[in-house]
């Protein structure tokens, strides 16, 4: 293979780590480098948040921005009632009806062995995880600084009953048992209304049905609002690391504007800008809507709210206290006349982000499993892996199916190019010659290479067609395993136990430096000797890039290579042994 085409491939390698980097900013909240920030001076105007501070009690008083009781109210008893079903556990605090805790009862916390003893105790997302623990989302921890709730309640007049207010459960069942669904009941009032509010959990469901009847008791009529938010920190999941790095933070859903993802930092500087200038925080999302959904995306798991549909509402995003950050949505429930009663039907959905249960609980759900710019392969490819996976039962085993596919799939192709490369090794001596000959003159140099090319019928960029077909599949299966959760935690054999984490023993990026090492000695040597060096030293660099990617990419990436040596074997055979290079 001449200089041009080692240049070309070497451009479109860069171009590749320049779009993976992008990326790799996009999903970290950072602004993409191809495209300009929407313009803030035509964003409407966020009003101050309405929605109460939390209550100072032993409840509450881990949440930032706690109000101070009024020193003649009688003290409220706080209690936690615990709900669970066969795949949920959920802890409901009568301070304010809030979930306080939800448990996942089929997802473990990622359980991978570190690297040779957790990399000796330097970094912390390389220790051993503990997969004896189920998966937590909503909690409120004040050792880790981990802020993650849903709440609700009524604004619009004073003393409404709100997430900080004192509920009182009725009395029912608190398992699910025999039955296919069990309620909690919660009533509070004040301010001359009474807010009950209804928790429904059901059978192999992630969705808890969380309805709300408002009932004027007073004298005069009311026009409350009803405002579903969720709260999150603004820290990193844990595990998170710059080769395994996925999006957490507000993402929401319209009709209007389709999916749309908020950033925690975002919400810090616009919070800043407008603590430092007076002028109200500008919403760069759509503020109004009578569709769609709002919620906080975390690593393969998600909660959203939706709610109640054909209903206007105002959406809004805000830091609400330090290093704590929310998203809520605000319902008009009309003018409630004395001794009436207005219902409101909301849902909750708090899981994995498994694309067959995100579509069927909202249009637009599934979205929020975030593939990234080549949405429009990983997606596709994700249901033919998933397919596979019917017939084979284990997803390493269905990864490597899916290899061989895409190898028969694109077989013309990649056969086209290593008979291209065969044929350069073949005329290796006489491109050596020409070098030497025009060793002064690069103008004749490439010239006399090109007439060599058209004698011989090799296309100069053939060689460069195996890397440019695997490369969109590579980035996109990357995607794929970034966000499928049906993957996590899924192991293949052996040493391999969670194909969504790196190899533990790095045993897969070795196996990937000995297969490019092959594939290097198959192909035409450069011709210049510091380029030669370089191409050997290229598997070690992406070895070592690899021991933090996915083993489930990885273990592609090698059984791809295997494929591409016995591929291109088969062809340099076919083309014969190419003579010693002629000495100048």
């Amino acid at each position: 293979m001449d200089i041009n085409k080692r240049t070309i491939l070497w451009i479109v390698f860069a171009v590749s780590l320049f779009v993976l980097w992008n990326n790799w900013q996009v999903s970290n909240g950072h602004p993409s480098m191809f495209a300009p920030p929407p313009p803030a001076a035509k964003a409407p105007e966020a009003k101050k948040s309405d929605v109460p501070a939390p209550a100072a009690s032993a409840a509450a008083a881990a949440v930032p921005g706690a109000a101070t009781p009024a020193a003649d109210a009688a003290p409220f008893k706080a209690e936690r009632i615990t709900i669970t079903t066969d795949v949920v556990r959920a802890d409901i605090d009568t301070q304010g009806g809030v979930i306080r805790r939800l448990e996942l009862l089929k997802y473990k916390e990622n359980g991978h062995p570190g690297w040779f003893g957790g990399c000796f105790g330097l970094f912390e997302w390389c220790k051993p995880g503990d997969n004896s623990k189920n998966i937590v989302l909503f909690d409120v921890d004040a050792g880790t600084g981990k802020t993650y709730l849903g709440r609700t309640g009524l604004i619009g007049a004073p003393d409404l009953p709100n997430h900080t207010s004192g509920f009182v459960a009725k009395p029912g069942p608190r398992m699910l048992n025999d039955g296919n669904q069990v309620q909690l009941v919660l009533e509070s009032e004040s301010g001359g209304v009474k807010l009950t509010k209804t928790f429904t959990f059901k059978r192999g469901d992630y969705v808890i049905d969380v309805r709300h009847d408002v009932t004027n008791i007073g004298s005069a009529p009311v026009a409350p609002q009803l405002y579903l938010q969720l709260a999150h920190d603004g820290n990193k999941p844990p595990g998170d690391s710059f080769f395994n790095s996925s999006y957490t933070g507000p993402t929401m859903y319209t009709e209007e504007k389709r999916y749309e993802k908020l950033h925690f930092d975002k919400l810090e500087k616009a919070a800043q800008e407008a603590e430092k200038t007076g002028k109200p925080v500008l919403q760069d999302h759509v503020t109004k809507a009578d569709n769609g959904w709002i919620a906080i995306s975390q690593h393969f798991f998600v909660s959203a709210f939706i709610p109640q549909p054909k209903l206007m509402h105002d959406i809004t995003t805000e830091k609400i206290g330090t290093n704590l950050y929310g998203i809520s949505v605000k319902q008009p429930l009309g003018t409630i006349a004395p001794g009436a009663t207005v219902s409101n039907d909301a849902q909750l959905f708090s899981g994995p982000q498994e694309a067959q249960l995100l579509e069927k609980v909202s249009p637009g759900l599934e979205l929020v499993r975030d593939y990234g710019w080549l949405a429009m392969i990983a997606k596709p490819m994700f249901w033919v892996i998933e397919h596979i996976h019917t017939f084979t039962g284990n997803w390493g085993w269905t990864i490597i199916a899916f290899t061989i596919l895409i190898k028969l799939l694109f077989f013309p192709l990649s056969a086209a190019g290593y008979r291209s490369m065969a044929k350069v090794k073949l005329v290796t001596p006489k491109m050596q010659a020409i070098r030497e000959r025009y060793k002064g003159d690069p103008a004749k140099m490439n010239q006399a290479t090109m007439e060599l090319y058209k004698q011989e019928k090799i296309n100069p960029l053939g060689g460069c067609l195996p890397i440019l077909v695997q490369m969109p599949v590579f980035i996109a299966l990357y995607y794929v395993l970034q966000s499928a959760v049906e993957i996590r935690g899924a192991p293949w054999i052996g040493w391999i136990s969670d194909l969504a984490q790196h190899d533990p023993y790095a045993i897969l990026p070795v196996l990937y430096a000995i297969s490019m090492f092959i594939t290097t000695k198959l192909n035409p040597a450069p011709a210049d000797p510091m380029q030669a060096k370089m191409m050997l030293f290229m598997p070690l660099a992406f070895s070592v890039m690899f021991f933090f990617f996915p083993s489930g990419l990885v273990l592609y990436w090698v059984v791809n290579n295997v494929l591409s040596i016995c591929q291109q074997y088969v062809i340099s055979k076919k083309f014969g042994t190419p003579p010693e290079p002629a000495k100048a």
